[in-house]
């Protein structure tokens, strides 16, 4: 693709026109996702620390479970996410007549995951900085079989104050990078299913919208 990142940026109407003359290819889009997939794991890894090192006294080698589950499911999770965004958009876009193919749509969505690769880096900075800083509370095998007293233990470590920042900042970068990633995938589906700008406004920020409704 003759056109670099930095055009997706600054003009992603003429990145992906330019797109559009050219063969699918998904070479580029599946790095992006897989590079976003491992930041996203590494995340994954000081936030299950965390879970584990409450977790290892009342269920010996459960640490380890759910340190393989959180990295796993981060980097699983971020492919998995890719399918579903384009999937979503594939499907509302026969609501205004889009024409064009599902491999085409799949790519230009995983070339709007570029923002939301840099708000990863951020978050896992962030990680970095508050993971070390959170008190984590020790569940035991009694605690684990009173609900009362897992609720409160738990309650405890979401309520921590380096927890909640943390919590804050991520769900914040997570909205500010998925809706710039939303501008750019605006522009690849008015291309790649030959959709007005409004249909693929439409297309794209209904399930944004729903999605971050969500996360809220």
């Amino acid at each position: 693709m003759s056109h670099s990142i930095t055009e997706l940026f600054l003009n992603p109407n003429a990145f992906f026109k330019d797109a559009m003359n050219r063969n699918e290819s998904m070479k580029v889009p599946a790095l992006i996702i897989l590079g976003t997939g491992i930041v996203s794991a590494i995340y994954g890894y000081l936030i299950g620390s965390l879970s584990a090192k409450m977790m290892s006294g009342a269920m010996p080698g459960m640490d380890t479970i759910i340190i393989l589950s959180s990295v796993l499911g981060a980097l699983l999770g971020t492919f998995i996410f890719w399918v579903l965004w384009a999937g979503v958009m594939y499907g509302l876009s026969f609501l205004f007549k889009g024409q064009g193919s599902f491999r085409r749509t799949l790519e230009v969505v995983g070339y709007g995951y570029v923002p939301q690769c840099i708000g990863a880096i951020i978050t896992l900075v962030a990680a970095f900085e508050y993971v070390p800083k959170i008190t984590v509370p020790q569940i035991t095998s009694a605690i684990l079989q009173d609900p009362v007293l897992l609720k409160q233990s738990m309650n405890t470590f979401m309520h921590d104050p380096a927890m909640v920042e943390l919590t804050q900042i991520t769900t914040l970068v997570s909205i500010v990078f998925l809706l710039w990633s939303a501008n750019i995938w605006i522009f690849g589906m008015q291309h790649s299913r030959q959709l007005t700008m409004r249909d693929a406004a439409l297309c794209v920020g209904i399930p944004v919208v729903l999605y971050i409704l969500y996360m809220i």
